[in-house]
């Protein structure tokens, strides 16, 4: 493992049933790794979708005492004005990017790709989309945020994206990223993008974590816009 802190290990990986003619991307969050989700994924796949969960590299997180876990950009604090890792959050954008141009080479357009992630990956998740020249299926936004807000213009975006579906959930019992800031995503969201095109679902007494009617969503918005094409 030498090289830059990019390189962590290759990505779990639920292969398509059959000839893959759609991927999902879908980044975990702080202090896991990819294994997790893409065992939930794996309980909600369609046969022609490739599903794919990075690992993101480990490094020192300023919110937990600088310890080293598995990150993908630096996490100050989680109060809507904290400081913000811009420099880390812009590269890790990069990263996922370089995922998505990899599936792209690999056959699958970008247009039949939909990137999702939880807490720090969906925040992840929603900064690309936003950001990319790359046009997307979709996005799955689960218990985040949207960094760097203040960095995207007042107004509705003019990339690719602008009329990109987005999904976002919450649960309304949160103690980490409270549903407040999912509420407030949501309408920065709604401002920038096609509002028609943003769906926001709560779930009663969730916390930090996922439920199966959460999962069933997510299932029912992936086979919406990643139907098979054959």
């Amino acid at each position: 493992m030498c090289g830059n802190n990019m390189s962590a290990p290759l990505p779990a990986i639920v292969p398509a049933a059959r000839k893959a003619t759609a991927a999902v991307i879908f980044l975990h969050g702080l202090g896991d790794t990819g294994h997790g989700w893409s065992e939930a994924l794996a309980g909600i796949k369609s046969p022609h979708v490739k599903y794919i969960c990075p690992h993101a590299p480990v490094m020192p997180v300023s919110l937990n005492m600088n310890m080293a876990m598995p990150s993908w950009f630096d996490i100050i604090g989680l109060s809507p004005d904290s400081r913000e890792d811009e420099a880390g959050i812009k590269q890790a954008a990069e990263s996922v990017k370089a995922l998505i141009d990899q599936e792209v080479k690999n056959g699958i357009p970008s247009n039949r790709i939909i990137l999702g992630g939880f807490s720090q990956g969906g925040a992840l998740s929603l900064y690309t989309a936003l950001t990319t020249h790359q046009k997307l299926a979709g996005v799955v936004a689960l218990s985040c945020w949207l960094p760097l807000r203040a960095s995207f213009p007042q107004g509705p975006i003019s990339g690719v994206n602008k009329d990109i579906a987005v999904l976002q959930c919450h649960g309304d019992c949160d103690p980490l990223v409270p549903l407040m800031f999912g509420s407030l995503t949501v309408e920065k969201l709604k401002s920038m993008i096609n509002p028609a095109n943003v769906t926001f679902r709560t779930y009663s007494g969730m916390m930090h974590s996922s439920c199966i009617e959460e999962m069933m969503d997510v299932k029912q918005f992936i086979d919406k816009h990643l139907p098979p094409i054959d």
